[in-house]
């Protein structure tokens, strides 16, 4: 290994919050912070140390919103002649953080840097487009700053409509996508019984009561012990025509989170006493159809094979978003990728799905996953929301 791979090490995330619940009244900053001086205590470094942080985030809340990687970075301890960066790619958010930390050290701009993410979906405004310069006459309209995250720019449908698109489109059945929901919830299940999920998770105090804080430090989105029974009789979620099959039990869960992880340079990461865990090989992001993004897996998967000349059979371990249960079900069918080797511990149908903390969520897993099993590669992968697809290729070290 050359000493200027970069190397992955010490993730960790707060539990993810339900909509409307545990995270509600946390701001993003207060969530980035937390994350980040864990990853930093994990990874046995001070602050003082690091000279670079990325955060990514898709929604825009709080006053500090423009700016909130740099006061993350400030408040976390990182020293003033740091820089921070915010970036935004849609579902993968959380993997372009960790691209672009790894880019500014490939680049020689940075030495240790940290890649976090996060979203506080249960804190996004609504808008009144109007009241700047205001309304001529009649009512106007409070618009949910949450469509702006979950329509498509092109057609203006939302996500699972195209998610609907991409199911009529290939002819997958409702049957198996809910097959697939309650094996993604049942696995999530096992892995929090195992104390797998609960080795990336650092508790956070959230409000309690008028006065009062508590220790919030599990996920509050998994439902194990959902039935096949109950996810049938859930009815469509987006066409109301009769004809649809995407449900909210088969579709990703709105969750707030934030998740964080060290990207260093191998060598100045061996001088620091990084643990080196994992390294980032590289990775891919490709166009497709806005009206089916959930496609994007696909392509972006082939060409990052193609690039590494590995092939499927190759990849011990393989994390591809549920952003819904269709996107699992496309890949595996094209791709001849197993069941047996993908989202063990649960994904986005169980777990939750923040965009800027899930590519960190589904890598720091990755990475745990390997190290278990002394697996040698995994590839990340997620569809994103406008039409694209994503995949990053990661290399265990701890073989």
């Amino acid at each position: 290994m050359s000493s200027n791979e970069v190397i992955l090490s010490s993730g960790a995330r707060t539990p993810f919050g339900d909509f409307g619940k545990s995270l509600r009244e946390v701001p993003l900053s207060t969530m980035g912070v937390h994350v980040v001086q864990a990853s930093l205590a994990r990874a046995g470094l001070e602050a003082r140390q690091v000279d670079h942080l990325v955060f990514g985030a898709t929604a825009q809340v709080d006053h500090d919103a423009l700016f909130v990687s740099r006061k993350i970075a400030l408040n976390a301890g990182l020293p003033e002649d740091s820089s921070a960066l915010g970036v935004v790619r849609a579902c993968g958010t959380g993997s372009q953080a960790i691209i672009s930390a790894a880019q500014q050290i490939q680049s020689g701009h940075s030495e240790i840097a940290v890649a976090a993410g996060g979203e506080n979906f249960s804190r996004v405004p609504y808008l009144a487009h109007k009241v700047r310069w205001g309304a001529q006459r009649g009512p106007f309209e409070f618009v949910d700053g949450l469509d702006y995250i979950y329509r498509c720019p092109f057609t203006k449908e939302l996500m699972g409509d195209t998610a609907e698109n991409l199911t009529a489109r290939f002819g997958y059945s409702r049957e198996a996508m809910d097959d697939w929901s309650l094996m993604s919830q049942q696995r999530a299940g096992l892995a929090i019984a195992s104390g797998f999920l609960a080795r990336q998770i650092t508790a956070i105090d959230v409000p309690d009561g008028r006065h009062g804080t508590r220790r919030f430090e599990h996920d509050e989105f998994p439902r194990p012990a959902i039935t096949r029974e109950k996810l049938a009789s859930l009815k469509p979620a987006f066409r109301k025509d009769g004809l649809g099959q995407v449900t909210a039990g088969n579709s990703s869960g709105v969750t707030d989170g934030a998740a964080a992880l060290v990207v260093a340079r191998q060598s100045a990461a061996q001088a620091a006493g990084i643990p080196l865990q994992a390294r980032l090989v590289d990775w891919a992001v490709v166009g497709v159809a806005p009206e089916i993004m959930g496609a994007g897996p696909v392509p972006a998967i082939a060409k990052l094979m193609h690039r590494t000349g590995l092939t499927v059979a190759d990849i011990d371990y393989w994390e591809i978003n549920e952003a819904f249960a269709v996107v699992n079900l496309h890949a595996e069918a094209q791709l001849g990728i197993p069941r047996e080797r993908t989202n063990l511990y649960g994904g986005g149908i169980s777990i939750g799905h923040p965009p800027g903390a899930t590519g960190i969520r589904m890598s720091i897993t990755a990475m745990h996953h390997l190290a278990d099993t002394g697996g040698r590669y995994g590839v990340i992968s997620m569809c994103l929301g406008s039409g694209m697809g994503m995949a990053t290729l990661i290399e265990n070290l701890l073989r």
